[in-house]
């Protein structure tokens, strides 16, 4: 009896070295887990404040280039009515040479 003791005994011991192994392997591997959760908490926190971020750029972005377009308008009207006056000058200053021209071609009346 006590050599099956003895066995009994053995077979105990390592049973219960193989459970305090499988349990250093949990804890070990809770651990690891527990690392990564905080890894992936940290990330996940800043992918929304880049969200946060890229959305507040994007909103910037958009009444800027509507501030652009409108100063483009604003550009490529002035520029328009800047043309037409130029236009408006020379032929102004045609119809006024032609007729200084004709005042001085034409006969002086006598007085």
């Amino acid at each position: 009896m006590t050599q099956q003791a003895a066995v009994l005994q053995t077979c105990n011991n390592e049973l219960v070295k193989c459970i305090e192994d499988l349990c250093n392997k949990r804890d070990a591997l809770q651990r690891e887990i527990s690392t990564e959760e905080d890894e992936k908490s940290k990330l996940q926190n800043d992918i929304r404040m880049l969200s946060e971020r890229l959305a507040k750029i994007n909103e910037s972005l958009a009444k800027k280039i509507t501030a652009r377009n409108e100063y483009d308008k604003t550009i490529s009207e002035t520029e328009n009515a800047y043309m037409k006056i130029l236009e408006s000058s020379q032929n102004l200053l045609t119809v006024l040479k032609r007729e200084s021209s004709s005042i001085k071609s034409s006969p002086k009346p006598d007085l």
